[in-house]
């Protein structure tokens, strides 16, 4: 699976790129010399600019320092709420109205070209551009594009997704597994480690949002940045996993339909943007044979969950092959290299697989394999992952599936919720603490939205009630009875008839009299 390319929308202001006039300028303080390499870039190919290494760095410094004059104390005032593509005419008034707004979306257009040019440009590289050749240290000139990524109000979204892009890729630059130094120049990391933890706290801050056009701000800097091992561990240690598994939810929750291209860009996520994301996960997997945090990290923010509902959904083919390459790396991850110091329980494939038969992928990767899919990749993750489940399942008892499934949410009906079932284990509820909090739980599942996981646990709290000693007791202790009285009325039947079972259950007061 190749890596995804970050792309940069054009400005909404971009028809007047060619209105702007430097000498009228006067607060750029631009000498002629500047001047005259500002107007030669414009009528030459980039690559001609940018011919030397010297060339490469003078023109990229300009570019930044009139990034950091034009902003102001609290960034582009006009420009800033334009969001729609304006027209040449459109565009200039606004040139006349905020030029220095222009000028902002105008440098970081032609800074993203640049960097995108040294990427492929042989001979020439981002390092050699925005570090210095004696101590390797980055240069000082990079402060504005952080200082973008902080402006008042709701910010400059333009400014922003390119200030974030073009920051990301200077930033790599200095990363050691990235190759930047050479016999001849080393890179010195430390001027870059603290800004690229800057830009990452920036993108996990806009993650905590859960609207969409939030995602749209930091999904093309964030996929840039998870080529790089380095960025990868500061966004998990930055509870980055959790914030993505988050958005898959929402996103797929809210997803008007499984065919639709685009849902409401204020509700959550956009298909394209579940591809990312979920691409996002896919590349952190790579992380979890070296790192038991990043392990944990999938384990603790419900990583498995995620991705399998992201199968079962199926929104695109796309979004479903790169969720299951993740569950994969996932399901044959070892602890061996990095082996947990804490004392805690190891985690590894065998963790994560248990996790998958609780989310019930088993069954689609069940029903995958009766499909006829043209991915050859697909086919054998498919493969691949019905083999591991299956062994896996093979060696669990029905009370660790019951539990696996309890602790994923996803409840189905079968021999698991009878019953048979509980007049088994129905002591197991107790836990190896003896806090009840499998039965916990499942009575916070009784407010789950999806229907037949209430109805569910509104029939395990009854049967529970029935072959636990003192069963009754302890469930209304915990607030059971409360909770699942509330569904009496509900408005889908088997749910309002389950929770009526179960209230009754919870209502007799001794069972041996009743059976």
């Amino acid at each position: 699976m190749s890596y995804i390319a970050a792309a940069l929308t054009p400005s909404p202001v971009a028809a007047a790129f060619p209105g702007i006039q430097w000498d009228p300028l006067g607060k750029l303080n631009l000498n002629p010399r500047e001047k005259s390499l500002l107007r030669n870039a414009e009528h030459n190919p980039i690559d001609y600019t940018l011919s030397t290494e010297q060339e490469a760095k003078t023109y990229s410094c300009l570019l930044l320092r009139i990034l950091s004059e034009s902003l102001g104390p609290t960034g582009p005032s006009r420009v800033s709420f334009v969001k729609e593509t304006l027209s040449t005419e459109d565009a200039m008034q606004i040139l006349r109205v905020d030029a220095m707004g222009v000028v902002a979306h105008y440098v970081i257009t032609k800074l993203y070209e640049v960097i995108t040019c040294l990427l492929e440009k042989k001979g020439m590289s981002v390092a050699a551009t925005f570090y210095n050749p004696t101590d390797g240290m980055l240069i000082d000139e990079w402060r504005p594009l952080l200082r973008v990524l902080h402006l008042g109000g709701n910010g400059d979204a333009f400014a922003q997704r390119g200030a974030a892009v073009s920051l990301a890729y200077i930033l790599m630059a200095g990363c050691p597994s990235q190759g930047g130094s050479t016999m001849t120049r080393k890179i010195n990391y430390s001027s870059a480690e603290e800004p690229l933890q800057a830009l990452i706290s920036w993108i996990t801050s806009q993650l905590q949002s859960s609207v969409g056009t939030f995602l749209s701000l930091v999904t093309p800097t964030l996929t840039a940045l998870m080529n790089c091992p380095e960025a990868r561990l500061i966004f998990s240690s930055s509870g980055g996993i959790g914030y993505l598994c988050r958005h898959l939810r929402i996103g797929r929750s809210t997803a008007v339909s499984a065919n639709s291209k685009k849902i409401n860009k204020d509700a959550g996520a956009s298909v394209q943007q579940l591809y990312e994301l979920c691409f996002c996960l896919w590349t952190m997997t790579y992380e979890c044979n070296s790192s038991a945090t990043v392990r944990a990290h999938f384990a603790r923010d419900g990583a498995v969950n995620a991705l399998v509902d992201l199968v079962s959904s199926a929104p695109r083919e796309k979004v479903v092959r790169v969720a299951l390459s993740a569950l994969r790396n996932l399901a044959i991850c070892s602890a061996d290299a990095s082996p947990d110091s804490s004392g805690k329980k190891t985690i590894d494939g065998s963790t994560f697989l248990t996790d998958m038969i609780g989310a019930g992928l088993l069954k689609n990767i069940d029903l995958m394999r009766e499909r006829q899919w043209t991915d050859p990749d697909l086919v054998d993750d498919v493969d691949v992952l019905y083999k591991l489940l299956h062994e896996n399942f093979k060696e669990m008892s029905r009370w660790d599936v019951y539990k696996s499934e309890l602790e994923s949410g996803h409840l189905e009906w079968g021999i698991l919720h009878s019953e048979k079932f509980f007049k088994e284990n129905a002591k197991m509820m107790e836990g190896p603490d003896g806090d009840f909090f499998l039965l916990k739980m499942l009575i916070a599942l009784v407010g789950s939205d999806d229907e037949e996981v209430a109805a569910i646990a509104c029939f395990d709290i009854g049967e529970f009630v029935r072959h636990y000693p003192n069963g009754r007791s302890i469930a209304k202790r915990l607030g059971a009875k409360d909770i699942v009285m509330k569904l009496i009325e509900h408005e889908n039947e088997e749910v309002q008839r389950h929770a009526l079972q179960s209230v009754s259950k919870m209502m007799v007061q001794n069972w041996a009299a009743v059976s």
